[in-house]
């Protein structure tokens, strides 16, 4: 089973910006999601990749987020520009069995925290 450690998570000023790095514990033969869980939410899909590029974003993260992937790096990121508070919440990448996956399958990680201020 493969599992997944985020980083690249801090605090910034709206309007700012911050890259998510996804570090696979081996090969990503996965299409990956990136999540978010921001506080009192159920946990939602932000962004997904499929081993051949194709991506999904949430309606309200396109144009501003890129989701990308380097797979002999084992590395799945997520290039989040124009923040604001509404995107504040704990990222986490998981395993997706498609581009809409919801749920993700696989352990969750740590994932790591996102806070946009005002």
């Amino acid at each position: 089973q493969v599992l997944f450690v985020e980083s690249g998570g801090g605090l910034v000023q709206a309007g700012g910006s911050l890259r998510l790095s996804c570090a696979a514990s081996g090969s990503l033969f996965y299409t990956v999601g990136w999540y978010r869980q921001a506080p009192g939410k159920q946990r939602e899909l932000v962004a997904s990749i499929t081993e051949g590029l194709s991506t999904h974003y949430q309606d309200a993260v396109k144009g501003r987020f890129t989701i990308s992937r380097d797979n002999a790096k084992k590395t799945v990121f997520l290039q989040m520009n124009s923040l604001n508070p509404e995107d504040t919440g704990v990222y986490y990448c998981n395993a997706a069995r498609n581009l809409y996956d919801w749920t993700g399958f696989g352990s969750w990680g740590q994932g790591t925290q996102v806070t946009v201020s005002s």
